[in-house]
């Protein structure tokens, strides 16, 4: 089993990067609403969100309920998930919560960032996401922990009056005489996958910090308290998440387009992350724009971790840098971001290291059977930011700043 490239980072550092790694995987939809609306159009658009996340968000929900130890089948389970879950980026997605009892509670939105995304495309795109989104895909995230658990509104958008607040409201309900939802085609298929079983490091109970989640339910997670050990691996299963969904995200494509088309959509997806990502790892650890800078955000980017998933290796010595993809990988048999990349298709590289510094450009080295090794170099003048990145930044998300909210408060049976 491989180490972790989080283990290179502080207690405080990794506090700073957590709610980052969240927001990012979070706008994967964003990088890929643009391209798949221009495929499908907004119906089959809608469709293929619901499949992505329906798929993927019940496998990394109960990676993180036993990493983080809060198994269980009550409310609480369910909203701590959440607060720890891609689709709900703390402060972006401001959920607020409240339990009633074990098989009873509510959250509602004070912020909803993607709405925000939404509304300016008028009622129609909010309806979707709001009501033939949601409803589906928030059963399919309550079902990883109880069968019997149904999410329901209370009220949601479009909103009436236009800046109604909060956004939206839900009930959550455990009752034994409720119908589980049916189990969506191709779940099998990605609880199957190599994201999905992959083994990583133990958290240290010895490390100073909180090492679990089983205490009560705050009103916010303050990454800070965690320990060290706990940040590596809550980064490293965040990244898992992004992979699931992006394998999610395939299998929709996939069931709808010929092999070659699925992919290059994939890719253009891909690239659009990509390089937002990197631009916002590499703001909120002040780092510079050189190739020191870039091989820490490679070494840190989602699309290359948890390493005991990808296995990429990352060099940066006297100016030059050099990163190797190896064809063994569980990323590549999986078919995720990193099977992606091949000497022909560095597009997602390419913005990566603009991302840092508009100059630098990736070029191949070598391509084997075995592993494709990439140079990143210097040009003599700087590269516009790609199309895929810029359609990426329609999400307010983009520039999202998150805030200090001081000490959470822990949240009780009302």
């Amino acid at each position: 089993m491989s180490g972790s490239n989080f283990e290179q980072l502080s207690r405080a550092q990794l506090a700073t990067l957590l709610p980052e790694l969240l927001l990012c995987g979070h706008l994967i939809d964003r990088s890929g609403m643009a391209h798949t609306i221009a495929a499908f159009g907004r119906t089959g658009m809608t469709a293929v969100a619901i499949e992505e996340w329906q798929l993927a968000s019940p496998v990394y929900t109960r990676r993180m309920q036993r990493a983080f130890g809060f198994t269980g089948d009550d409310v609480v389970t369910i909203f701590k998930g959440l607060q720890l879950d891609i689709g709900a980026p703390p402060q972006f997605m401001d959920f607020r919560f409240r339990v009633d009892d074990r098989d009873h509670g509510e959250f509602w939105l004070d912020h909803c960032g993607a709405l925000l995304d939404v509304e300016p495309m008028g009622d129609e795109f909010v309806l979707a996401m709001c009501h033939d989104i949601e409803d589906p895909t928030f059963d399919a995230t309550a079902l990883a922990t109880n069968p019997r658990a149904q999410v329901r509104p209370v009220h949601r958008p479009p909103r009436r009056p236009a800046d109604r607040k909060p956004m939206c409201a839900w009930t959550v309900t455990i009752d034994a005489a409720h119908v589980p939802p049916p189990v969506p085609p191709n779940a099998d298929r990605i609880a199957a996958t190599a994201a999905a079983r992959v083994v990583l490091a133990d958290i240290d109970p010895a490390d100073e910090g909180q090492s679990d989640y089983s205490g009560p339910l705050l009103s916010d997670l303050r990454f800070a308290d965690f320990s060290k050990s706990a940040l590596v691996r809550m980064a490293d299963e965040v990244c898992l998440q992004h992979h699931l969904l992006t394998l999610g995200f395939l299998v929709a494509l996939r069931s709808r387009l010929d092999p070659a088309a699925a992919i290059a959509l994939g890719r253009k997806q891909f690239a659009g992350i990509a390089g937002l990502t990197a631009e916002r790892l590499c703001k909120a650890l002040k780092l510079g724009d050189d190739m020191v800078a870039l091989a820490m955000v490679l070494r840190l980017h989602p699309a290359w971790n948890p390493l005991a998933y990808t296995d990429i290796s990352v060099v940066e010595a006297d100016g030059a840098l050099q990163l190797t993809i190896p064809r063994a990988s569980c990323a590549e048999s999986d078919g995720s971001w990193p099977a992606m990349i091949d000497a022909d298709h560095l597009a997602p590289l390419d913005a990566m290291a603009r991302a840092v510094n508009p100059r630098f450009a990736a070029q191949t080295v070598d391509s084997t059977d075995r592993a494709l090794t990439i140079e990143i170099i210097r040009a003599d003048q700087p590269s516009r930011e790609s199309t895929e990145v810029a359609l990426t930044r329609f999400s307010t998300g983009a520039a999202f700043a998150f805030t200090d909210r001081g000490i959470p408060l822990p949240l009780t049976v009302v």
